[in-house]
């Protein structure tokens, strides 16, 4: 009776054991599953943060002939305003002609000051984002593009104007930063990934696309304040769904985040200085044709408003085309993205060398298209390589490392629309392009350096630490169920049916296992 009852009570203990550890790993799965949809959810707020802020970029073009009118007395909404001046709002070219040296001078300014403060910022944005997490600056980021958004719109002189772009600067460095930082951080594994950032590039491409001619139509039938305030209004609803969706004062939010490595120290990495330069060198010739194209057009094959205003319009559909091969080809072979890279940048150099040889509209398109599709290759097989490279070689912190990368398109941003102008004017068009061909040509071959990248294994980093010692606060917990849902998902399905305490400790071993797989491209 002795033995009977003591077997009672083992099976009665097993059986609450096993029934504990049922319920634990149901709780991991409601979790995981939360976990999975906010993710999602913050794709959204980062892609609506990316779109408006290049929306905000370009909405101001056709806005600014005008403007000039109107301080030179010249009425912008009479006149020319309501006559030719209607076709050039509605279909208005990427960066808008001056008419005088002076105003010349204020629109090159005034486009290059948002990039130019961008760049400054950017070291202390990275840096500050590796301390704090990223929800946080990406809110301060859309609070202050709301801030430039209303500023824009009731801006009633040229100061103001600089004051806005400015601050769009400023919340750029932050916003931009922090909510790529964000999807790196929250798509750890491939190809997800490569499918998350190509999201959020194809939002940036259709912001920039877009904002003109969004702009010229509600400018022209609503108002100058209208496009500026219905931009203010997303931008506030956006930063009112991350509020909702991780509170950046959460407690225990960064409890056990990693400190990330210096972004000065990332900066001499040279696996990080390759990519920055190619992200630099790709983007060099869209940023010097944008405000150079234009009269080129109309004073070599006498273009008329409405060509120069579409001619970039085309060029976003091999962007997104580009953004979905490169996110295909590197599921299914994921060891070349050096080589999407390399093939991109020869695509940009082909395709810059033939835009002077272009007679007509119909001509220009075409290398046109090329340097987008060729920029999308780009981006997108290299903008996932550098969260790779700081989770194999440094700390899986992505706040100065993405940071490194808007860098190296402010570069080339900030450069446009003050030296592209001075090139064409003391060289010439042809030699413009026939340069910037050349140089993404040359790099193309640099980039044979990555080529062994996805060989890297992870090193022992203090991340790797702290989940091989168990999730002690929020962040593990979260990263911990992602891995383990991402190990659950290959299991065969009859081992989700194992209870007691051996499948249990088994689990939490294989986070550690996964935790290395996912940073391994193969």
């Amino acid at each position: 009776m002795a033995e009977e009852g003591g077997a009672g009570r083992a099976r009665a203990a097993v059986a609450r054991l096993s029934e504990a550890v049922g319920e634990r790993r149901r709780r991991l799965g409601t979790a995981m599953g939360d976990a999975r949809r906010q993710r999602r959810l913050l794709l959204l707020v980062v892609c609506v943060a990316l779109l408006l802020d290049n929306m905000l970029y370009m909405v101001i073009v056709p806005i600014i002939p005008e403007y000039f009118a109107a301080v030179r007395g010249g009425g912008g909404d009479g006149g020319d305003g309501e006559s030719g001046g209607g076709n050039r709002s509605l279909l208005p070219a990427r960066y808008p002609p001056a008419t005088g040296d002076n105003e010349d001078v204020q629109i090159g300014v005034l486009f290059a000051s948002k990039t130019m403060l961008q760049l400054l910022v950017n070291p202390l944005s990275g840096t500050l984002i590796d301390r704090v997490g990223y929800e946080a600056p990406l809110l301060a980021g859309l609070a202050v593009m709301f801030l430039s958004t209303t500023t824009f719109a009731f801006a009633g002189n040229y100061a103001t104007l600089f004051a806005a772009r400015s601050l769009q600067g400023l919340g750029s460095a932050f916003a931009d930063t922090a909510g790529i930082a964000l999807i790196a951080d929250r798509y750890a594994e491939e190809p997800a990934r490569s499918r998350a950032l190509g999201t959020a590039l194809a939002c940036i491409s259709f912001g920039s696309l877009a904002a003109p001619p969004f702009g010229g139509v509600l400018y022209e039938f609503a108002g100058k304040q209208v496009p500026f305030l219905v931009l203010a209004c997303v931008c506030l609803l956006d930063g009112l769904l991350l509020l909702a969706l991780a509170p950046p004062c959460a407690a225990g939010a960064r409890a056990n985040m990693p400190v990330g490595t210096p972004i000065h120290r990332l900066m001499i990495d040279p696996y990080i200085a390759v990519v920055a330069g190619a992200l630099a060198t790709c983007n060099i010739p869209l940023a010097f044709l944008e405000p150079t194209i234009a009269n080129w057009m109309k004073e070599s094959m006498g273009a008329s408003e409405w060509e120069v205003g579409l001619t970039w319009l085309p060029a976003f559909f091999p962007h997104v085309l580009g953004v979905y091969v490169t996110v295909r080809l590197a599921a299914a072979y994921p060891h070349l993205q050096w080589l999407y890279g390399a093939l991109g940048m020869a695509i940009i150099g082909a395709s810059s060398c033939l835009v002077p040889a272009c007679r007509n509209f119909w001509q220009v398109i075409i290398p046109l298209c090329g340097i987008c599709f060729g920029i999308a290759l780009v981006d997108t097989a290299l903008l996932p390589t550098l969260a790779f490279l700081v989770d194999v070689r440094h700390v899986s912190v992505y706040g100065s490392v993405y940071a490194i990368a808007d860098i190296s398109y402010c570069v080339a941003y900030a450069l446009g629309p003050v030296v592209a102008g001075q090139i064409v004017h003391t060289m010439g068009f042809v030699q413009l392009n026939l340069g910037m061909g050349l140089a993404n040509v040359l790099y193309a071959p640099v980039l044979i350096f990555l080529k062994n990248v996805c060989q890297m294994k992870p090193s022992h980093s203090e991340r790797n630490i702290l989940l091989e010692e168990g999730p002690k606060g929020l962040y593990d917990t979260i990263k911990m169920e992602d891995r383990r849902g991402v190990g659950k998902s290959l299991r065969p399905a009859g081992d989700t049916e194992e209870n007691g305490t051996d499948s249990y400790h088994r689990d939490l071993t294989e986070v550690s296992e996964e935790d290395s797989s996912d940073y391994e491209y193969s």
